[in-house]
């Protein structure tokens, strides 16, 4: 009865789904005494989505590319909220100012680039096959643009690309469309051969294209100052109308494409910081990319991001909170900016302890189709991904047992999401380490790193990608678990380490029966014994080096007290890795 009561509730609560998925371990904070509920009170009603939803809006009138109109407009809107919210422009700040930010400028090795308009009509025709104004994404980066008038030419289609299908066209002077990376094909057929331009197809399968007919992916080709071509990436729609009308006759194309081009120009970085009262140089750091074109990906990081530094700076200038250390929120170049900010100074980076990133985190999931995710990590789950772990459609390959990075954020980050969750049902998933975003950086410096987003999503770098995808709810609840988990690590004493202690403690337990009985389950199968206990005692010792890494967690070092706990953390841990082990014949 009990038993078939929790699987109901677990049917109705996605965040206790996730929890009787992983043997029961991760069960109501409060019962396990949450070191953050405090901060969830406080936080919570502060947080806006709508606010948050403000900013998204304002970012998506723009493709926003490095060192353009629409990425400066962006940077500038950020500075303006922080102001708004307290924050003081760095060389303006006083010695006691504690809410203070910067926009850093780099100069760019290439002039920036901007797409402003475009056009493909089949010759005679007044309707359009494709127009900039309703697919911004059909011009490719670094396409050059056609004289005042546009361009008339042969449209000669290749089919599926191959070497063999070009070298036997004759393309010199014309349009050539295909089936291929626009980037391939351009550098192929202009670069080399003397086309006009290039129509190229490549959309992914969970797009959907038969199904979201006008998508069109963002893409880029080389930058060729020399033949000053273009590139166009074709919908499922387009390809088809023009193959339509070829399969009628020869087709000729007026194409127009419109760019602008900024010489000497600069990538600017927001970085805003609360100083830490205690141990300044000890930080938390949040990043999220402000380019490329869509509402989603990645307007709402920046979104969530600016309301939680909004929500941190009324609780820090409210006097309600203080912060022992420092918290940074970044915006920039996505991976490039964030890499920057941790290595670019070396003292700084030493006192960089977590790190977590905000990317495609505002989905409205029941139009999307993606799920909030919690990338963790690179765990054991990232060499043998199996039972509830599971690989997205971006794509994840195993990893080594030497890229493993045991520590307790995982477990620490999507305990505070399940604690969100429980209020209104948000469902929360992780997915082992696969890469390609701002946490890549911490990682690749030794340190710990998130990334918040969703997946999968059918319009994910498509101009599908807009505000009608967005929600304000999904971001509130991304941006209060983001931000709690900083508050709680900013000011962590005794009492929250060993709480936290205890979480891990819980969620490696659990992990390692769940292993256990997968084991079992595979040497039934006809697995291999050694095969299994490798991965059994994998989990074993990346966990008790996990419990081991909390000694970081206590402003100012681990007390007597947390130090014993840990180490009993780790017996238990040990133990029930010895218990698993015997189970195995």
């Amino acid at each position: 009865m009990l038993l078939s009561s929790r699987l109901r509730r677990a049917a109705a609560c996605p965040a206790l789904a996730l929890a009787l998925a992983f043997g029961g371990a991760l069960t109501s904070a409060a019962a396990q005494g949450s070191p953050s509920a405090a901060s969830f009170a406080l936080v919570r009603p502060r947080f806006g989505g709508d606010r948050a939803y403000e900013t998204v809006a304002f970012l998506d009138q723009y493709a926003r590319w490095p060192g353009a109109h629409g990425f400066d407009a962006s940077i500038d809107h950020i500075a303006q909220r922080l102001e708004r919210a307290g924050y003081v422009l760095q060389d303006r700040a006083k010695p006691s100012d504690r809410l203070t930010y910067r926009v850093e400028r780099y100069p760019m090795a290439v002039p920036a680039w901007e797409a402003v308009g475009a056009d493909v009509r089949i010759a005679g025709s007044d309707t359009p096959v494709l127009q900039w104004a309703t697919n911004r994404n059909m011009l490719a980066n670094n396409s050059f643009a056609t004289p005042p008038g546009g361009v008339d030419a042969e449209l000669v289609d290749l089919g599926a690309y191959t070497p063999a299908a070009l070298a036997a066209a004759d393309v010199k002077g014309k349009i050539v469309m295909a089936d291929a990376h626009v980037g391939q094909l351009f550098a192929e057929a202009v670069g080399k051969r003397g086309a006009v331009g290039v129509l190229a197809y490549s959309l992914p399968g969970y797009t959907q294209p038969e199904k979201n007919r006008t998508s069109i992916t963002f893409q880029s080709v080389p930058l060729d100052t020399v033949h000053r071509g273009w590139a166009m990436v074709l919908s499922f729609d387009a390809r088809s109308r023009l193959r339509a009308a070829l399969a009628k006759g020869p087709v000729r194309l007026r194409v127009r494409t419109d760019v602008v081009w900024t010489p000497n120009a600069v990538e600017r970085t927001v970085v805003a910081d609360i100083r830490g009262s205690v141990r300044p140089d000890e930080r938390f750091v949040f990043s999220a990319h402000v380019q490329e074109p869509g509402a989603n990906d990645n307007a709402s990081g920046v979104g969530a991001q600016v309301e939680m530094a909004r929500v941190a700076a009324d609780l820090v200038t409210s006097g309600t909170l203080d912060p022992k250390r420092s918290i940074t929120f970044l915006w920039g170049l996505e991976i490039r900016s964030t890499d920057r900010y941790i290595t670019q100074d070396t003292a700084r980076a030493v006192g960089i302890r977590w790190g977590l990133s905000l990317d495609m985190v505002g989905e409205d999931t029941k139009k999307t189709g993606g799920t909030f995710l919690i990338e963790k990590l690179p765990d054991p789950s990232a060499i043998w991904t199996r039972g509830e772990d599971k690989h997205t459609e971006w794509g994840g390959r195993p990893i080594d047992k030497a890229a493993l990075l045991p520590h307790y954020f995982n477990d620490y980050v999507l305990q505070r999401c399940l604690e969100q969750a429980a209020t209104n049902g948000w469902v929360v998933k992780t997915n082992p380490f696969e890469g390609g975003s701002d946490h890549t950086p911490f990682l690749k410096a030794n340190k710990a790193g998130l990334l918040f987003w969703h997946f999968t999503d059918q319009f994910y770098h498509t101009d599908g990608d807009r505000m009608d995808k967005v929600s304000a709810d999904e971001m509130k609840n991304v941006g209060v678990s983001a931000l709690v988990s900083a508050l709680v690590l900013a000011s962590a004493d005794g009492a929250t380490a060993r709480a936290v202690v205890a979480e891990v403690q819980r969620a490696a337990l659990a992990r390692l029966d769940g292993e256990a009985r997968l084991s079992m389950a595979a040497i039934k199968g006809g697995g291999d014994v050694a095969r299994e206990r490798d991965i059994l005692q994998t989990w074993g010792a990346y966990y008790a080096d996990a419990v081991r890494s909390a000694a970081d967690i206590e402003v100012g070092g681990a007390s007597a007290k947390t130090r014993a706990a840990i180490d009993e953390a780790v017996i238990a841990v040990e133990t029930r890795t010895r218990e698993a082990l015997s189970r195995i014949p």
